[in-house]
């Protein structure tokens, strides 16, 4: 089965958490704190495998989760950092942001690109000894790693894109002008999935897609176009096959124009792709049908050849007319990562130190996501951690909300399995 597109969600590890630890050794008076940092939690990597050529895969894991850091230790020891965990997908699949439709990654090139990175680890308390504070009790938990839903399109990396109506022939070029087998037989829609060949001129070469046939109305999903016309973005350049002998009843010039139309809605781009228009079954066809769509594409200034892809007839001419122009193009389309929009960079910032504040039955009660990590590293029955604890309460603006609420003192205050008595 051909799969082109899927979402996935993806979770990079968390970072570990710093240790809280004190020297201990015999004959060494108050050795101090040597709690060490945690380590960083796993990237998400996406690399290319040439030996993919589809999403099948993902259809059946749809959650990827990499592993967090390690906690620090005592002694000093940090803990380990976890290596990457890659993905492979087929060259050519861009990612996307499956929210907001922002381009995280093309992977096209042969480097992997990290899309969700691993949190860093935690300080431990080693770190935070002062003259002043001694022994400190408390030390830091490791920073969350990204997570992503994310959608994963793939877009064949082609020269040259095939367009045309089912039947008009696209298969046969193909079959004639490269080591490519797809299945030909005479009705509509044999082709169910896009089809690369490489062909090669000499010494040079390049790839050319059979994408399934478009009718009309692909743009709006009618039929199999619609799926399959993102294959055509990347192309340099479009081949546009016509059946101008009319053998099935319809109007070659009609079939022209409609196919343009549906590339257009897709994308103003794709319609303003160079074209050359290849008139197929000219064997089957009368010297007055041939001069007539010739006639047509002359005046829309395109280059027109004449093929009949059953005898190979004009296919070399065509051929050699395609990697000339080629040369004249820029290298297949890549897809930049997109930066977040200030707007966006706001929202995720709320959304880390977000919280939220509701008074049930007397008591005020805390919901904050990001507060989970630091509670489980702040000893409660230390002076210098709960200072440690009011001052991220405070920082965050948990402390203002609760008095904006009207709080007073000994007011009972819950965050998560943690209360405590409100003190001015």
């Amino acid at each position: 089965m051909f799969v082109d597109k899927v979402e996935i969600s993806i979770k990079a590890g968390n970072g570990g958490n710093g240790a809280v630890s004190f020297h201990r050794e015999k004959y060494v008076n108050a050795g101090g704190p040597d709690g060490g940092d945690g380590g960083k939690g796993s990237d998400i990597v996406f690399a290319p495998d040439d030996g993919l050529s589809t999403l099948i895969d993902f259809r059946y894991k749809k959650k990827y989760v990499a592993p967090d850091g390690e906690a620090g230790g005592a002694k000093r020891c940090s803990g380990k950092s976890m290596e990457p965990t890659v993905i492979k997908v087929p060259r050519g699949t861009v990612i996307k942001d499956a929210h907001t439709g922002r381009i995280l990654a093309d992977i096209s090139d042969d480097e992997p690109v990290v899309v969700a990175r691993g949190g860093k680890g935690g300080k431990g308390n080693a770190r935070f000894a002062t003259p002043t504070r001694q022994i400190p009790r408390f030390s830091k938990p490791g920073f969350p790693g990204e997570k992503f839903d994310v959608v994963l399109e793939l877009k064949l990396l082609a020269d040259v894109g095939l367009v045309g109506f089912p039947n008009v022939g696209k298969s046969s070029l193909i079959s004639v002008v490269s080591a490519a087998k797809p299945t030909i037989a005479n009705y509509h829609f044999t082709t169910l999935t896009p089809v690369l060949g490489v062909v090669k001129r000499g010494e040079k070469s390049f790839v050319m897609a059979d994408i399934p046939g478009l009718i009309e109305g692909a743009s709006e999903g009618v039929g199999l176009g619609h799926e399959f016309l993102r294959h055509v973005e990347r192309c340099r350049l479009i081949v546009h096959v016509v059946d101008v002998s009319g053998i099935e009843g319809r109007d070659p010039k009609e079939d022209f124009d409609k196919i343009n139309l549906e590339l257009a809605n897709f994308s103003e781009e794709l319609s303003e792709r160079p074209q050359i228009v290849a008139a197929n079954k000219c064997d089957l066809a009368t010297e007055e049908q041939i001069a007539a769509f010739e006639q047509f594409i002359k005046e829309k200034q395109l280059p027109f050849f004449k093929i009949s892809a059953a005898t190979t007839e004009g296919t070399d001419a065509l051929m050699d007319a395609v990697l000339a122009k080629l040369d004249t193009l820029p290298p297949v389309k890549r897809y930049e990562a997109q930066e977040l929009s200030l707007e966006e960079l706001a929202a995720i910032d709320e959304q880390k130190r977000g919280f939220t504040v509701t008074k049930q039955d007397g008591v005020f009660i805390v919901d904050a996501e990001w507060l989970a990590p630091i509670l489980s590293v702040v000893n409660m029955e230390d002076y210098e951690s709960l200072q440690y604890f009011q001052r991220v309460l405070r920082s965050s603006g948990i402390i203002d909300e609760l008095e904006r609420q009207g709080i007073q003192d000994d007011d009972l205050v819950s965050i998560f399995d943690f209360e405590f008595n409100y003190v001015r």
